[in-house]
């Protein structure tokens, strides 16, 4: 299910986007995160799995696009189709928009998407 980010969930989305490449200095992660607090124009969310928040999915949205910046899964629940379900409910979430990657979820999003084939 997806959840949009609070502050209360700082640490936990924090801890998520550190399994991005990019996002594993500290420094970095507090700048993402202030980035998502601090801009209208990007949203972040978590994907809940019963009681467990196990995925992150952040995108900039526009009038006509909502591009995925960050998209991450904690490693016990890789494998399960969370990303691929991400992907899915940001799609519904924008369906007045465009979905696309951006060259640091690209893979991943293709990933995904051959298996929701």
């Amino acid at each position: 299910m997806l959840i949009r980010y609070k502050k209360s969930f700082k640490k936990i989305a924090m801890g998520l986007l550190s399994y991005m490449p990019r996002e594993k200095e500290l420094r970095t992660l507090k700048e993402t995160i202030e980035s998502y607090e601090a801009n209208d124009g990007r949203q972040l969310f978590l994907w809940k799995v019963d009681e467990d928040l196990v995925g992150v999915i952040g995108v900039a949205v526009s009038e006509t696009t909502a591009e995925i910046l960050h998209i991450a899964v904690n490693p016990s629940f890789r494998d399960e189709g969370i990303g691929t379900e991400m992907i899915a409910a940001v799609t519904k979430l924008f369906s007045d928009r465009t979905v696309a990657p951006n060259e640091a979820t690209n893979r991943f999003f293709e990933k995904c998407m051959k298996e929701s084939r």
